[in-house]
């Protein structure tokens, strides 16, 4: 009896502590939000002023639309347009209108976009967002009617066009009418593209299926926030596909920057500001005057005097760790340099830095080949052997900047393409055919300033301009005196004896019509005299943009077909 007495007594307090347990504290209705990577509850305030990231793990939450907007237009700008649009069910599904009556509700949005036009840091354009609340943003009918319509009024207005894409991919109750819409925003894009109007995709998390292989890859520019999930197929369909466990961090933006797909990382804190820096060089003036600039800094001829060095001296200077690199000439001349990414085929090759950047208030394309300054940074580098996908990367810098009318600026600095097994497997001599192939008609001022080693066709590839320059102790050579000793002579020792009968000096090649301008250099070229250095460079490189600036297209191609159709 005592026993079965003590029995009720413990499940009658084992019972009403599941229940205490089960009460929830009262806690007003989002005031807290609950992290999904790290699991810990955060104040909801906290999150917002954060640019909704989680403060404890730095996980990004995914941003409704309107908050989107907030967070990137000017206060009081947006103008939304097509807010509504007619519903259509092509399939006839059963339950489809009253799932997509559900997210309505829910939402409180027409369907899974919201387009406009505002301004960002002073700049207008034409603005779209996807909402995962809504289907997960997939894409159906009136998501493409929406973004294409948006698309289309942008090219009439003469607007660039900023997309924030989210999405699962394909709304699969429409259909084939959902895959259509791949095709029908794709071509609305490149009427936008051929009236010469910039695009800016921001890749957020998801992004994929049918919405990244369409408008989503399409951008001119292409952003991408930390740690969003990127790509065609998801990553289960894959492993249960191919029956492989991924590697860490598969289809996130960092791998796909590594790839070749990805221009930048911007972090949302960062987001705005570099919209707007990019919108506003792609919308300034481009024309550099000539006669203002002869009259303030009063340029003349620069006539190269002879130096006592040897070649080899020259080709030792040439090769020095501490000789200055492209980042160092780009950091100290050009203003706001934004670095882009990829050759959007393959990867990222370090060996070749380059972006957009502003020059005495006007835009110009930056691009450089980029030796290391250590063992870490030479390995990143490949010392600054380039790979066929950093060819590939620097010719779609120049096709752009072609396509908006900014002077291309190059920095040649390279023992010569790297020589390798998958450099061959990857079409290296293609790669490089198809720069000198490109850059022989591009229809923008092309300069090229040869700064340390000018190794054979991996530094010509960078080099088919307007104007070839050369600093006093770089050299430019067919090849490396080494090799040159070893296939003629059979003896690469005899390097130093190469290096004179081969006129790789920038005094030989003057005399040669090979190179147009020498810059001197009073001290080697090192941190020291950097602002020396780049003072000079600055001023004939404002020299040339004002003089090339004037002539037209047509001039612009035909000057630098016959400089070097007379070698």
């Amino acid at each position: 009896m005592l026993k079965n007495m003590f029995k009720k007594t413990y499940t009658l307090i084992d019972t009403k502590y599941k229940e205490l347990s089960k009460q929830q504290p009262n806690i007003p209705k989002g005031l807290w939000r609950k992290c999904r990577k790290c699991g810990q509850m955060v104040y909801a305030e906290d999150v917002k002023s954060n640019f909704y990231t989680c403060p404890k793990c730095d996980n990004y939450f995914r941003v409704h639309a309107y908050r989107r907007i907030e967070m990137t237009a000017d206060e009081g700008t947006f103008e939304e347009w097509n807010q509504e649009m007619e519903f259509t069910n092509p399939l006839e599904f059963p339950g489809y209108e009253e799932k997509v009556q559900a997210a309505k509700e829910k939402t409180k949005l027409n369907e899974a976009v919201v387009t406009g036009k505002c301004i960002i840091e002073g700049e207008e354009t034409a603005f779209g967002v996807c909402d995962s609340r809504f289907l997960m943003s997939s894409m159906g009918h009136v998501v493409g009617e929406k973004i294409t319509s948006m698309v289309e009024r942008a090219t009439r207005e003469k607007l660039p066009v900023v997309l924030f894409a989210c999405s699962g991919g394909a709304r699969m109750q429409e259909g084939c009418v959902s895959l259509m819409q791949m095709a029908k925003t794709s071509g609305a894009l490149k009427r936008h593209h051929e009236a010469g109007l910039l695009y800016i995709s921001v890749l957020t998390d998801p992004t994929t299926g049918g919405v990244t292989a369409s408008f989503a890859m399409l951008g001119d520019i292409i952003l991408a926030e930390p740690g969003a999930l990127i790509g065609f197929a998801g990553p289960r369909v894959i492993q249960q596909t191919i029956g492989q466990k991924l590697p860490n961090g598969f289809q996130r933006a960092e791998f796909l920057q590594d790839h070749g797909f990805v221009d930048k990382i911007v972090s949302r804190k960062e987001m705005k500001e570099t919209l707007g820096q990019i919108l506003k060089m792609h919308n300034t003036v481009k024309v550099f005057d000539c006669e203002e600039t002869k009259t303030e800094l009063g340029i003349t001829g620069v006539e190269y005097k002879k130096g006592k060095e040897k070649a080899w001296d020259h080709v030792l200077l040439s090769r020095k760790a501490d000789r200055l690199t492209s980042l160092d000439y780009i950091q100290a001349i050009f203003d706001d340099f934004i670095e882009f990414h990829g050759d959007r085929y393959f990867g990222d090759d370090g060996a070749i830095v380059g972006g957009i950047a502003m020059f005495h208030g006007k835009p110009v394309t930056v691009i450089g080949q980029q030796k290391g300054k250590n063992t870490k940074d030479n390995i990143k580098r490949n010392f600054g052997m380039p790979l066929p996908e950093g060819y590939r990367k620097a010719l779609r810098l120049m096709r752009q900047a072609e396509d908006f009318g900014r002077p291309i600026i190059c920095f040649v600095d390279t023992p010569g393409a790297f020589c390798g097994i998958e450099a061959e497997e990857r079409g290296q001599g293609e790669a490089i055919a198809q720069n000198l192939f490109q850059m022989s008609d591009l229809k923008v001022p092309v300069l090229s300033i040869i700064i340390g080693e000018g190794g054979s066709g991996g530094a010509l590839s960078m080099a088919v301009a307007n104007q070839v320059w050369m600093m006093e102790h770089a050299v430019y050579s067919v090849l490396s005196p080494e090799g040159f000793a070893s296939i003629l002579w059979k003896d690469s020792k005899k390097a130093d004896q190469a290096s004179e009968v081969m006129k790789m000096t920038a005094e030989d090649l003057v005399k040669l019509q090979i190179v147009d301008q020498v810059i001197p250099e009073t001290v080697p070229a090192c941190e020291e005299v950097l602002t020396e250095l780049a003072g000079e460079m600055e001023t004939r490189i404002l020299k040339f943009l004002a003089d090339f600036g004037r002539m037209t297209d047509k001039e612009l191609v035909e000057q630098r077909y016959e400089r070097f159709r007379r070698i």
